[in-house]
């Protein structure tokens, strides 16, 4: 695994600490891409994620490894929520038409709960205050573990998707001058305004 851990360092720093739902993000993610055979996306024709992570609770930094080992990144908009507050992805081969469930297994999570990086984070320190080596201890008990003891692979599935293709198209809003995509002006008497600027809700 040794490029996989070359991916990892990079999600840590993408995500600017190193903690335990990081690295079992870029374990399912990197667990996905393995099960339907793809390369980490280049572009938003590739892959797209469902996240099925919710909104504002403990792990989601599940998503930074995820974004970093499959590369399905906001910026292309080949990832959404789910919203359920689960830490698992579907990854989804658009031009294979195929996709693939994987989910964390908490078997070691006893473990990671008892290392003395999650007890310096129950008493209120904060990630990045908290000792590297302290921190790579608690991760390495997720990382080095073999796959099928912290990532749960469903079978690959057939799965038609439908892709309606990138809206281009920048334009100045006639109130602010800002650049909007072109499908979110809103049209006020004869001017083009961005949501903002429009009053719309």
């Amino acid at each position: 695994m040794g490029d996989d851990r070359e991916i990892l360092e990079k999600a840590f720093d993408f995500h600017g600490h190193v903690c335990w739902a990081s690295t079992v993000g870029v374990r399912v993610g990197l667990a996905a891409l393995r099960a339907l055979g793809v390369p980490r996306a280049r572009s938003s024709g590739d892959l797209h994620c469902i996240l099925e992570i919710g909104d504002n609770h403990g792990a989601q930094c599940f998503a930074d490894g995820v974004q970093v080992a499959t590369g399905c990144t906001l910026g292309k908009y080949c990832i959404e929520k789910a919203g359920w507050g689960k830490l698992a992805i579907t990854l989804i081969d658009k031009k294979g038409e195929r996709a693939v469930r994987a989910s964390y297994k908490p078997t070691r999570h006893k473990l990671v709960a008892e290392s003395s990086f999650m007890q310096k984070r129950r008493s209120g320190i904060p990630p990045s205050e908290i000792p590297r080596e302290e921190a790579l201890e608690m991760a390495d008990i997720l990382w080095e573990a073999p796959e099928e003891e912290v990532v749960s692979v469903e079978e690959v599935k057939p799965h038609p998707f439908e892709d309606y293709g990138e809206i281009m198209g920048l334009r100045p809003c006639d109130n602010c001058g800002e650049l909007t995509s072109v499908a979110y002006l809103r049209v006020v008497g004869e001017r083009h305004m961005c949501i903002p600027c429009s009053g719309y809700e």
